[in-house]
């Protein structure tokens, strides 16, 4: 149990991911924190924010490759990632509305998604991308509702390539305005999970005060 615990910190330490997976390790959490359920706790948003500012090393640890490459290869896993969430919605997605919670999988963040999607439509899963939680269940409801898959994947690329790019250049190009920047990546982290939870939070407790009332 212990050992579980050290991981799951590790996990969700940008820094530690880029230290010690580098590129490799990056690729897999994207793609996990993007389209599987069980990757909603991932940091997708901070470890792409990192990922810009230590691009460098990250280009070292594959072949010495253009920075833009990774980015492109990076919002890649991000699209197959999602990719792979609408399938699993389609194939077996209304068998999830009836599964008891565990650790890895709460109801609550489906029908979350779902009310999501249904306010936002096709647009959700634009939208679904900046925002941590929905962004991994999203798909699945998209799969879920059955939209159209050449519909789906047009939302699916664009939202990818937009997210990943503003958050690793926003990393790239403060950290060479800011050099002091990678001294503070902690409080930095933490107020980007703040801001980009924010939205869910509002929501989460909002809407629960709001349906009380009603």
């Amino acid at each position: 149990m212990d050992q579980f615990i050290e991981l799951f910190k590790h996990l969700i330490n940008p820094q530690w991911i880029i230290d010690h997976g580098g590129l490799y390790l990056l690729l897999l959490i994207i793609f996990a924190e993007t389209g599987l359920f069980v990757g909603f706790f991932l940091p997708g948003d901070s470890l792409l924010f990192v990922a810009g500012i230590y691009v460098g090393l990250l280009s070292e640890s594959f072949y010495n490759v253009p920075f833009v490459l990774i980015m492109v290869m990076i919002a890649l896993a991000g699209v197959i990632g999602n990719y792979v969430g609408f399938w699993f919605g389609r194939k077996s997605g209304p068998l999830l509305f009836n599964r008891k919670d565990t650790f890895f999988f709460k109801k609550k963040h489906l029908y979350q998604a779902k009310e999501f999607y249904e306010k936002y439509g096709g647009g959700a899963i634009f939208l679904a991308r900046f925002l941590p939680i929905i962004r991994t269940f999203a798909p699945i409801v998209a799969g879920i509702v059955q939209m159209e898959q050449k519909r789906f994947m047009f939302f699916n690329i664009i939202s990818s390539f937009c997210w990943v790019f503003s958050m690793m250049l926003a990393g790239h190009y403060l950290d060479k305005a800011f050099p002091s920047l990678k001294e503070h990546l902690e409080l930095i982290v933490i107020i980007l999970i703040i801001i980009t939870t924010l939205p869910v939070l509002i929501k989460l407790f909002f809407g629960k005060s709001k349906t009380s009332t009603s």
